[in-house]
């Protein structure tokens, strides 16, 4: 379990065996959205930015854009041509003692569950 403040908050997700099946557009044609990632996205708190990877080619995201658009995952950013390697995230925590950076690894093609609870008294 995931324990937030109130804050706006920054989810940096990756797209194929995370959100949708892994490779899913090359094998089958067209992307399938994995169990749980609608619920995720609904959870979301409007204010929250939303940026997703994939390592798909620039070519490749038009059609990712609006497999995301009809089935209404909201998005700030779509960077794509990440290498496939290690995802890194280094963040400095706050004075306060706030943590200000988590990790969340899945198996790949999995349902997507993050277990987290938004706390008002950070």
């Amino acid at each position: 379990m995931l324990h937030l403040s109130p804050l706006a908050h920054t989810w940096i997700l990756d797209v194929d065996g995370t959100l949708v099946k892994h490779n899913g557009y090359k094998l089958d044609g067209e992307d399938t959205l994995l169990p749980g990632v609608r619920a995720f996205f609904d959870s979301l708190p409007k204010r929250d930015t939303v940026i997703l990877l994939t390592a798909r080619t620039e070519a490749d995201l038009p059609k990712l854009k609006e497999f995301l658009a009809r089935h209404g995952l909201r998005y700030n950013q779509l960077i794509g041509n990440v290498p496939v390697g290690e995802r890194i995230l280094v963040n400095d925590d706050k004075p306060s003692g706030l943590v200000c950076a988590y990790a969340c690894c899945k198996k790949r093609d999995e349902a997507l569950h993050v277990d987290y609870q938004i706390h008002e008294d950070y």
